[in-house]
């Protein structure tokens, strides 16, 4: 296997050289600049991710000011990028670093695998792109590239495919690995797609691709999940006061959205019924329940089914917090799943 994949490192740079897309983290290669752009890009579709990051290079330039953000800030900055953990682990690296190494960026892949939120790929990538280092940065888009390449048939999500595919690649990594390294995510981005669907007329790597010459790109790469999803059902409330004031709490620190700020809900689908007595322990009086619609939002391994309902009340109650709609949109950071309500409550 290895020995045929000596014979893409040409083709697939001279195509990197001529396509490679104007993308904002490109501007240089900066360490923080990449790692930020890495972070956000885990599970993250790429166009959602340029406002966001120009905005949040904006907001916190540099490790120092990173490390110092208060949390409420942090999070409405990754507020619709999802996976909050992620910001979480940025701070946590930020702070580890400004401790530990003098606010200096660590420059080995060693070093970068023990910051927080940091694994294998990330420390690749950097390692790679920024410092030169001669390691690989294996994502999914990689391991469909040397899948199809190969003819491989494999199950991709298995660790010694991955073990398998780094071995190779380590064989034949050019002298400018980080370029490599993002050639091979760009093509896995804009030209060999997962779902059967690769631009392989257009690919540079056509001639060596055993999956196109077969006509096996629809099979390979060969994907078998184990995991079993998870259903949830959930009421989801809008506490509208006259006053124009909405109800948001704070999730628990662990757990799914942790730390986030919500619209109160509960299990189950409630009836008016069970609204008004789940909001009587509170001690909130209703004076009216609108329907908004259905919404499902997916999570790696649950579902949320949800119906939302505008509640108007007549007071407030300490439970919870008790915010204006300019305070939400600019203080709050509100979940993805969360926001298609508040978009309709906004048109009544």
């Amino acid at each position: 296997m290895s020995k045929h994949l000596q014979n893409i490192t040409k083709p697939l740079l001279k195509w990197f050289h001529d396509n490679k897309r104007d993308l904002p983290w490109r501007k240089d290669q900066t360490p923080y600049h990449v790692w930020i752009s890495e972070i956000m890009l885990q599970q993250t579709r790429i166009e959602a991710v340029k406002s966001h990051y120009i905005d949040f290079i904006h907001e916190l330039p540099d490790i120092k000011s990173l490390s110092l953000v208060p949390e409420d800030q942090l999070l409405k900055l990754w507020e619709g990028l999802g996976y909050y953990s992620r910001a979480r682990n940025l701070k946590k690296s930020a702070e580890m670093i400004m401790q530990e190494y003098n606010g200096e960026f660590p420059s080995s892949y060693e070093q970068l695998r023990k910051l927080p939120g940091i694994g294998e790929y990330t420390a690749g990538a950097i390692a790679s792109i920024c410092f030169h280092e001669k390691v690989t940065a294996i994502d999914g888009n990689v391991l469909r590239i040397i899948a199809r390449v190969t003819g491989s048939k494999k199950n991709v999500l298995l660790p010694e495919m991955k073990r398998d595919v780094d071995k190779m690649l380590t064989l034949i990594l050019p002298d400018e690995p980080g370029i490599f390294n993002e050639a091979l995510m760009e093509l896995g981005e804009t030209i060999c797609l997962p779902n059967g669907t690769p631009k392989c007329t257009i690919c540079p790597l056509q001639e060596e691709c055993i999956a196109y010459r077969d006509h096996l790109t629809s099979e390979i790469p060969v994907r078998i999940k184990k995991v079993k999803r998870r259903k949830e059902e959930r009421t989801v409330l809008l506490l509208l006061t006259p006053d124009n004031k909405i109800a948001i709490e704070k999730r628990p620190e662990k757990g799914l959205l942790s730390g986030m700020y919500q619209f109160p809900n509960f299990d189950g689908f409630g009836s008016d019924e069970t609204i008004k007595t789940w909001l009587q322990q509170y001690g909130l009086n209703v004076t009216g329940i609108s329907f908004l619609k259905d919404s499902k939002h997916v999570f790696t391994h649950i579902d949320w089914y949800m119906k939302g309902y505008l509640v108007t009340i007549s007071e407030v109650c300490d439970h919870f917090l008790w915010v204006s709609q300019e305070e939400l949109f600019n203080q709050y950071a509100l979940p993805t799943a969360f926001q298609t309500f508040l978009k309709l409550m906004l048109k009544e």
